[in-house]
């Protein structure tokens, strides 16, 4: 007996007739173990020290407690910038969304028999994930120079990877027998798709892309950093002055803009389901 069935050992039923029945034991107590240990290692290597958070994090509450109560006489400045953040997010999230159908449709191994095309097509939706969108917004300013234009460029790619990932894997799982009947009557590969699979994945890609939509309103604020517009210019620019009520203010219309988009977003997903 080896000793992980000596700590754990199977739990053993005895049924009627004396026919005994042993439980499969859990793996969780080395999937605790292993995260424990992986824990304690991350704490070693990054010198995480909970003393200094403790007599620290105070001063986190300090800095906000400068922000309010916010410079109302600011928000003028703001509603440019905001509206800014918005059409970078609506449009980067739409284009993103739109371009990624084609390719998440090579993506699927039901859809696409090719596995080099399948495997291309993940590998690049996989880069193309792993690159930080501010990374690509800084690409972008070099490339169409500062503006929205880099902030919705930065965008789009982010939502090209993130919905491309999603919508391969929803097409895995629909129902192919639409799909093969409507090849079998000389329909092409890309007609069946349109006519079969479409109807099955439109109600969740839509409400991702919605979902896609309002978590980009919060990272295009952050974007202004790089010099890619929106909010997070103006934002970056009091943070550097410490000028810590106009902050408030900003940080006040960035809540109340992502608050009313996530409720009516979540509105309109519930009328997709």
């Amino acid at each position: 007996m080896s000793i992980y069935d000596k700590l754990f050992p199977p739990k053993v039923y005895k049924l009627s007739g004396g026919k005994e029945v042993s439980q499969k034991r859990s793996r969780a107590p080395i999937y605790v173990i292993l995260v424990l240990a992986m824990s304690i290692l991350s704490i070693k290597v990054t010198a995480f020290n909970p003393t200094t958070l403790v007599a620290r994090g105070n001063q986190f509450f300090v800095i906000l407690g400068k922000m309010f109560p916010p410079n109302t006489g600011y928000f003028g400045s703001i509603v440019d910038p905001i509206l800014d953040t918005i059409k970078m997010s609506l449009l980067g999230s739409a284009i993103g969304s739109i371009l990624c159908v084609p390719f998440a449709m090579l993506a699927s191994t039901n859809v696409c028999k090719n596995r080099v095309v399948v495997t291309l097509m993940r590998l690049i939706f996989s880069i193309i994930r792993t690159l930080p969108t501010l990374v690509s917004a800084l690409i972008a300013t070099f490339i169409f120079g500062l503006g929205t234009i880099a902030g919705t460029t930065a965008i789009a790619v982010f939502s090209f990877s993130y919905i491309g990932k999603i919508l391969y894997e929803e097409i895995e799982t629909v129902d192919m027998g639409a799909f093969e009947a409507m090849e079998a009557m000389g329909a092409t590969r890309t007609q069946a798709f349109i006519s079969s699979i479409v109807p099955q994945v439109l109600p969740s890609f839509l409400s991702n892309s919605l979902y896609n939509f309002e978590g980009n309103v919060r990272y295009a604020a952050v974007l202004g950093y790089v010099g890619a517009g929106g909010i997070g210019l103006i934002l970056n620019e009091q943070l550097g002055w410490r000028e810590y009520p106009n902050v408030g203010m900003i940080l006040v219309v960035l809540f109340v803009t992502v608050f009313c988009i996530e409720s009516v977003s979540r509105w309109a997903r519930k009328k997709l389901v």
